[in-house]
């Protein structure tokens, strides 16, 4: 995954100390119903469209950059679903990181998937029952506070507690 310049910036000060970051998330549907998701070239797994904020970025439209970027689809957000802290991360190069995500519900408008940069192996639709494996652990989260959200906005973004 190629790391921002202003995080490569900030790691020649701070070295490979937590960083508190924050980040987007695009569970993007279909007219059908189905949600798109890439397969991470950093981890294997199938993860809902996501990236770091860049400094000054509005969040919803990082939010459908990221979708363009790496899947090629252009699509518009609906609504805010969820704000949540993810846990610390520790990359292999010793970077450690953690990440406040923004989780937008995201509606398809056009463009055919496809992997559009080197951060996805795979890229596709899929039903929310038959989601493929491995599963990026976030985005069974992300997924759910989308799917809640959406059967009752009412309610506002999930956040924990």
């Amino acid at each position: 995954m190629p790391i921002p310049d202003f995080v490569t910036d900030l790691r020649r000060h701070v070295g490979t100390e937590l960083l508190w970051l924050s980040g987007v998330s695009a569970v993007v549907f279909d007219d059908a119903g189905r949600v798109l998701l890439g397969r991470r070239s950093d981890t294997g797994r199938w993860a809902v469209i996501s990236g770091i904020l860049d400094p000054g970025e509005q969040p919803a439209l990082a939010a459908l950059r990221e979708v363009a970027e790496e899947t090629g689809v252009s699509a518009r957000v609906e609504a805010l679903t969820s704000v949540r802290t993810g846990a610390a991360v520790t990359y292999p190069n010793g970077d450690r990181a953690q990440y406040l995500d923004l989780t937008f519900w995201c509606r398809y408008t056009g463009g055919e998937a496809r992997v559009a940069d080197d951060e996805s192996l795979e890229v596709g639709w899929f039903a929310v029952d038959a989601l493929p494996e491995p599963l990026a652990d976030s985005t069974g989260q992300r997924l759910a506070d989308t799917l809640a959200f959406r059967a009752d906005p009412s309610a506002g973004p999930a956040f924990e507690r």
